[in-house]
């Protein structure tokens, strides 16, 4: 006879926003212009794309992510210091 599993992937939240929609809210900002999201209801993730419309976060999307999120943290680094070496005229 067969044991019947239950499936761990059905859950409540996603049947509601496969009806109405995901809800989207802010969890990081990556740069200015490059933000990720998640939905409070299912916890997926997205971020925004080159065009600013939102993609599925993939693993490969979330490295691009998280390489730029240093650049961008290093680079405001650097224009901190810069303006505080800098003499008042």
């Amino acid at each position: 006879m067969k044991k019947s599993t239950p499936n761990s992937a059905f859950s409540f939240s996603k049947i509601y926003c496969s009806l109405f929609g995901h809800d989207y809210v802010l969890s990081k900002n990556v740069t200015h212009h490059i933000k990720e999201y998640s939905c409070s209801h299912c916890r997926e993730q997205a971020t925004t794309n080159s065009r600013g419309r939102l993609e599925i976060m993939t693993p490969k999307l979330k490295e691009i992510n998280d390489a730029l999120a240093s650049v961008h943290a290093k680079k405001i680094a650097r224009r901190k210091s810069n303006s505080s070496f800098q003499a008042a005229s």
